[in-house]
This record gives C-alpha cells, sequence and structure tokens, in this order.
C-alpha cells in the first residue's frame, strides 16, 4: 500500500526547476521509494552495492556513462569523490532539468558534497517519518496512542503485519552496523547503544552533555561527536532556543528530540498503548511526538528555521513559532482536559515579551476539540496540525 507524502509535489517542482535533486533523511524514511514511484523513467542505482559505489568513487567517469540522466543515485554518500564529477557533467548541460536525483541518509557527507560541488545545482529536501496527518489517511481508524507507539516509519504502516518490535530491533542493529561505522570509528558499539538509550532519556529536555558523558562512562568529546553522529543520521533534533533583546537570562543550551516517537518508544521500552499510558516518560514522549508534528507543520508552510523553545531562569515554553517576528507558543500537555493554570508558562512569555508580538498560544493535548482557555489561548488537540 502506498501512503501518500506531503512532500510529493515539492519533489516534482523540484525536478521541474533544478538540475540536481538531494534528498536526505534517516534510513526507511521512504526516500527511494518515493523517487522512484514520483520519476519511474528515472534509471536508479543504488550504491549500497559494493561494486557500484567502488566504481562510482574510483572510477566515476566511466560510472556516469554507464548511468547517464535522467538516473536516481540511492545512498550517494557512498562515493563521496562522485560530486565533483557531477559537477562537471551537469554544467555541460545546465539548462537540463532533472538530471540527477540523489538520496542519502547521511546528511553531513552529503552537505559537505553539496556545497563544495553542487551549491547552486543541487535542491535539498528532507524527507521525514510520516506526519500523524499521514499515519492518519493510511490508517484512519488507528488511535492517537498506537499512532505514538508504532511510530512513523511509512513501512509499518504500509504493511500493518509487521511486529514493531521486531522492526525497531531490527533497525537499530542496522543503524548501528551501517550508519555508526560508516560516519565515525566508534570504538565500541556497545557504549554507543548505551549512549543511544542515554539519549532517549533525555529527549524533550536539555541537552547537557557533560552530564550525558558522566552518565555513559564516556568524555565530554566522544559525547559531542557522538551527538553529531545522531543528528548527521537523522535519528535527533536539537532545538535551539528563541532570543528576544526584551528578555533577559535566557537558556543557550538547546533541548534535545528524536525524530521518531516510535523509535523513542522502542527505546525506553514501551512497547505498547498501555505502557505509554502508565509510563512515567508519556509526557516527554507526547513532547516529542508533538515537535515532530510542528516540524511538519512547518516545513508545510515553507518555514524552515522558525520552530524554537523559550527557557529563562523561571519558566519555560515548549516550542516558539517565529513568523516574521511575530510569535505562536505551544505547550505540549500529556493530558486530555488542560485546564487554566496550564497557560501560566504562556502568560508569562507573554508578558515578558509583549503581547501584541503574540499570534496565538496553545496548550497541544489529547482533547478530543478545540477550547477556550484564558486570554487568547487554547486547548488544541494535535489534530488540528494536520
Amino acid at each position: 500500500m502506498w501512503i501518500p507524502r506531503y512532500l510529493e509535489d515539492r519533489l516534482r517542482r523540484s525536478v521541474r526547476t533544478r538540475p540536481v535533486l538531494v534528498l536526505t533523511g534517516a534510513r526507511q524514511t521512504g526516500k527511494t521509494s518515493i523517487l522512484r514511484r514520483l520519476f519511474p523513467d528515472c534509471g536508479f542505482i543504488s550504491l549500497d552495492l559494493p561494486t557500484e559505489a567502488e566504481q562510482a568513487e574510483k572510477e566515476p567517469e566511466v560510472f556516469l556513462r554507464r548511468h547517464p540522466a535522467p538516473a536516481i543515485i540511492d545512498e550517494v554518500q557512498h562515493a563521496p569523490d562522485l560530486f565533483r564529477h557531477l559537477k562537471t557533467v551537469v554544467e555541460s548541460r545546465r539548462d537540463r532539468y532533472g538530471q540527477y536525483l540523489l538520496t542519502g541518509s547521511q546528511k553531513f557527507v552529503l552537505m559537505k558534497g553539496v556545497s563544495e560541488s553542487l551549491a547552486g545545482r543541487a535542491d535539498v529536501v528532507e524527507l521525514e517519518t510520516l506526519s500523524f496527518a499521514e499515519i492518519f489517511v493510511a490508517a484512519p481508524e488507528i488511535g492517537l496512542s498506537t499512532a505514538i507507539v508504532r511510530g512513523g516509519f511509512p513501512e509499518l504502516h504500509a504493511n500493518p503485519e509487521i511486529d514493531g518490535t521486531a522492526f525497531y530491533n531490527s533497525y537499530l542493529a542496522t543503524y548501528l552496523e551501517r550508519d555508526v561505522r560508516a560516519l565515525t570509528n566508534v570504538g565500541s558499539l556497545r557504549d554507543f547503544e548505551r549512549f543511544l538509550r542515554a539519549c532517549a532519556l533525555r529527549s524533550a529536555n536539555l541537552l547537557n552533555k557533560a552530564d550525558l558523558a558522566r552518565d555513559v562512562g564516556i568524555a565530554p568529546s566522544t559525547a559531542n561527536q557522538w551527538i553529531s553522529i545522531l543528528e548527521a543520521s537523522g535519528q535527533v533534533v536539537l532545538l535551539e532556543p528563541w532570543f528576544s533583546n526584551r528578555t533577559k537570562s535566557l537558556t543557550k543550551s538547546p533541548k534535545l528530540y528524536f525524530s521518531d516517537a516510535g523509535l523513542l518508544c522502542s527505546l525506553l521500552n514501551i512497547r505498547s498503548e498501555d505502557a505509554l499510558l502508565n509510563s512515567p516518560w508519556a509526557g516527554a514522549v507526547w513532547e516529542t511526538f508533538v515537535f515532530a508534528q510542528l516540524r511538519h507543520r512547518e516545513r508545510r508552510a515553507g518555514r524552515a528555521g522558525s520552530l524554537f523553545f523559550w527557557r529563562d531562569r523561571m519558566r519555560e515554553v515548549d516550542f516558539v513559532v517565529d513568523i516574521g517576528g511575530r510569535i505562536e507558543l505551544f505547550e505540549a500537555k500529556w493530558t486530555e482536559l488542560p485546564s487554566e493554570n496550564d497557560t501560566a508558562n504562556l502568560v508569562y512569555v507573554q508578558n515578558a515579551i509583549g503581547a501584541s508580538r503574540i499570534l496565538a498560544g496553545s496548550i497541544v493535548c489529547r482533547a478530543a476539540n478545540s477550547f477556550p482557555l484564558s486570554g487568547c489561548f487554547r486547548a488544541t488537540p494535535i489534530s488540528e496540525f494536520a
């Protein structure tokens, strides 16, 4: 079963208007599937095949003659030297669009090649796991808690018979063996897995690398490197704080979020809806899930880089959306019936930066319907982000 993705129109437009498309994202988010479905007339080459990757790296001219445009080159990060030769081919016929469609699950390697060789020639798009809206289209009968625990990897919803626990166990093993080893010389995959699980316990919290390193038993410099690996492979996102000249004593540390709530639940050993409902980590899982839906919303609106959080020494608001200097505020609450007391932090920030700058404020909760709270604030179900 094919699950429609909100990025489909964006990808079609990119191929009509740019010589090269670079599609990034974590493994199993559907990068290869969506390109092959949308552009069936393109040739397809996977550099997961060692022979293809070796030729692309060592004999790029021969490789590109064998695979002329238009072509999809999958997992292109396995051949970094190919980017320079792609530039030459693309430049020789700059007026042709949609020449090469590249995918990769290691963002830093990809972006280094793009910035050095394909700057101005490539459109870079990131494909995330399914949003709740996309899941609901595929399975309208699915409950919210079930959607959170099962996560947003498309294969889990295209084939509901797949066992979620087995999927995530396999995903984790594959991720450690392939991406982690490829990105850096990690001395112990066992230590890295412990580090990954320690990060899961900190999702939706301020990132303190020194504390994280101490708890796992590694050097702070190693913790910093391993966080970069998780970012590069699309497993975590660091959310930066929002600053205003009118506010004082704001934190400078980012917050750590896992990209997919299902993977987070797996790492926390939350395997069912009942386990989530009774978990002490339910609030952090919910905030992580809300963060993912807000990221989807902002990208659909073409506002990449608009999402932040707000925190000073006294209060925190989970999410701030900056739209041209005016602000939307969001608090994530694991409740079905928020009260006016839940708006206290929203009111505090409203007073700190001025009510004229506040576009709206919401408590994002598990309520069935939206309803007003104090002032201009509302209780908002997650379905409204669809």
